[in-house]
């Protein structure tokens, strides 16, 4: 089954620079997701050995509990 995806001119033309030959929209589609998961994936576990995950937690604690006064 198929979709159709309503995209602005400019969205059609930046996505259209983006396909490759004989690459079809969907494939070009297929492949950023695929990119983009895989970029999801690289930056998984960056701050496993640093004090920056617990820097970063902490400072998003903080702001909640600022939100919540």
């Amino acid at each position: 089954m198929s979709k159709s995806i309503r995209v602005s001119e400019d969205t059609h033309a930046a996505l259209a620079a983006l396909k490759g030959d004989g690459e079809t929209f969907d494939d070009l589609l297929s492949r950023l997701v695929a990119e983009r998961r895989e970029t999801v994936r690289e930056g998984a576990g960056l701050w496993a050995d640093s004090e920056a995950a617990s820097a970063a937690r902490e400072a998003r604690n903080e702001m909640k509990r600022d939100l919540g006064r």
